[in-house]
């Protein structure tokens, strides 16, 4: 399997109520957690809370969007808000998600790409992206299937079925109900 046998995706056209809804709660969420950090500076949770924010907009920003500059500014910026986070805490291990994400989607790109994303701060390392994404997917919290998710494809990417086939049975003896998980694991049998 490579992933020129995978189905192609389908474009996917943002639903402006969707969108405002999701934009909502993240104005919501970032609200929360400035409040918070007004409080206690120094607020794991609500470092961790602006982080997630921040990432889960870039992600709409790239995945729906197709924003692609503007979610690589915010991939940046989540990533830097999780160092600061990692440096007081660094067992916050969600946290790692960040960089992980930033380093190993980056390393993807033509080494021209890579060559001017890294004068701009950015990080391409995929070595490194996958080593933070192993240590969100064996001691994360609330992003660990996330990360296990993401270390499948990274597997399938390489071709690694039996790896991602680990990874898939631990999801599914993990979330029992949810046959999204089941269903990729059969596809990998």
């Amino acid at each position: 399997l490579s992933l020129a046998d995978l189905p192609a995706l389908e474009p996917v056209a943002a639903d402006p109520e969707i969108k405002r809804a999701f934009e909502a709660d993240l104005q919501r969420s970032d609200k929360l957690a400035e409040a918070a950090l007004a409080r206690s500076p120094d607020n794991e949770d609500a470092l961790l809370a602006r982080v997630m924010t921040i990432a889960l907009h870039a992600d709409y920003e790239a995945l729906i969007d197709k924003q692609y500059w503007g979610a690589l500014r915010e991939i940046k910026q989540a990533k830097d808000r999780a160092e600061v986070l990692l440096k007081k805490y660094p067992d916050c291990y969600d946290a790692y998600l960040a960089a992980g994400i930033e380093n190993y989607l980056l390393s993807q790109k033509a080494a021209p790409v890579r060559w001017l994303l890294r004068m701009t701060g950015a990080q391409t390392d995929r070595r490194i992206g996958i080593e933070d994404l192993q240590v969100v997917a064996e001691k994360g919290h609330y992003l660990k299937p996330y990360a296990k998710v993401l270390l499948a494809i990274v597997a399938l990417r390489n071709n690694d079925r039996a790896q991602a086939k680990r990874l898939m049975t631990d999801l599914a003896e993990e979330f029992p109900k949810n046959d999204l998980f089941r269903d990729e694991l059969k596809k990998l049998s």
